[in-house]
């Protein structure tokens, strides 16, 4: 199982995020938490960032900044939603080691 608790405090970085009303688009400025993770032997770097108040949406990424087609993954905090995905992540590769017809 991936667990977050084993590594130190994520990267915290701010980034100008375009928002758009019906005058103009806005920038606004978000928090981006970075998690390093190692799930099955290979690296991830998990971005995580708030969605509204209390709600935090985990993507991976492959370039910082830019999610990957993944379904993003929620949580009240940024280390909640960032352990959603790891433990996704962690099932996927488990059954995917399993020989086909096992269960």
């Amino acid at each position: 199982m991936a667990s977050l608790e084993r590594r130190g405090p994520a990267h915290i970085f701010f980034t100008r995020v375009p928002t758009t009303t019906s005058a103009a688009a806005q920038y606004v400025t978000a928090a981006v938490h970075r998690f390093e993770e190692s799930i099955a032997g290979r690296p991830y770097l998990i971005e995580v960032m708030a969605v509204s108040q209390d709600r935090w949406r985990a993507d991976i990424v492959r370039i910082p900044g830019v999610p990957t087609a993944l379904m993003p993954f929620y949580g009240a905090t940024p280390t909640e939603a960032a352990q959603h995905l790891c433990d996704w992540l962690t099932r996927a590769y488990a059954r995917a080691s399993k020989p086909a017809g096992s269960v």
